[in-house]
């Protein structure tokens, strides 16, 4: 007889994104750097840089949208880069694949995972920012729609190039330094804690390669005056480039997790 029919992928990830969660909030320092990094740059530089950018805009709200963007590809990509690489060091991918549980409930658990925790780091910069900094938040509930489909883009772009991109760690010590460097690079020349058109040429075309830039125009559009779109490259907020982009980075991430992914360290078969 065979025995009692096991939960489907679904249940099971939803299972497995509580226990992602309790894993991740057990772990202070990064819950603390997770959530705090943001807040503490956003501060700083907010408080440093008082000074307009346009009529109605200042530093505060433009680096607010950069903020945002990167808190989500910290919390997403590099999140998962280095936590996935670690475990696959630790062996406990291996054993989560000796289990009956299917591989998609471990996937989905860590979607779950990026999703609230990204969202719980948007929710407490922009109260901050607007407690703080004196953010405007936006009115037009317009705006809120394309604040979600941007948001929603950003972190599964974010989490299949994590997944993809946490191969390339060969070990737990390295992860970090696989993994770092590249996310700061990325926010220098993405807009994020600078003016992305007062970047140089070469560096403007690099960055635009890459989904952080995108995701950081597409949060300045809600949370800037419409008439800031003539100070972006091409002097648009270049929404359907946005939306293109981030969905290619989407695809790209997914397909190379499918056929790089591995449930073992490098150097077991």
């Amino acid at each position: 007889m065979s025995g009692p029919a096991l939960p489907g992928a679904l249940r099971l990830g939803l299972a497995r994104t509580g226990i992602e969660l309790k894993e991740f909030f057990r772990l202070r320092e990064t819950v603390v750097f997770t959530f705090s990094f943001p807040v503490i740059l956003l501060f700083v530089f907010g408080s440093v840089f008082d000074a307009e950018l346009a009529p109605g805009v200042s530093f505060a709200q433009y680096f607010t949208a950069g903020m945002l963007a990167s808190g989500i590809m910290l919390s997403s990509f590099q999140t998962l880069a280095i936590g996935i690489a670690v475990e696959r060091d630790e062996g406990t991918l291996k054993r989560l694949r000796g289990t009956p549980m299917p591989p998609l409930a471990y996937f989905l658990g860590k979607i779950g995972l990026v999703l609230v925790t990204s969202v719980v780091q948007a929710v407490v910069l922009l109260l901050l920012g607007a407690l703080l900094l004196n953010l405007e938040l936006p009115t037009d509930p317009l705006l809120w729609l394309r604040l979600a489909w941007v948001f929603g883009l950003g972190v599964a772009a974010g989490t299949t190039a994590g997944i993809a991109y946490s191969t390339l760690a060969r070990s737990s010590k390295s992860a970090s330094a696989v993994v770092v460097p590249v996310v700061v690079v990325l926010q220098f020349i993405s807009g994020v804690f600078f003016v992305f058109t007062d970047l140089p040429g070469w560096m403007q075309a690099i960055g635009s390669i890459f989904p952080l830039r995108w995701l950081a125009q597409g949060m300045r559009s809600v949370f800037l005056p419409p008439e800031f779109a003539a100070m972006e490259a091409g002097g648009s907020w270049h929404l359907g480039a946005t939306a293109l982009i981030l969905t290619a980075w989407l695809v790209a991430g997914m397909l190379l997790a499918l056929r790089t992914f591995r449930w073992q360290r490098h150097d077991q078969k």
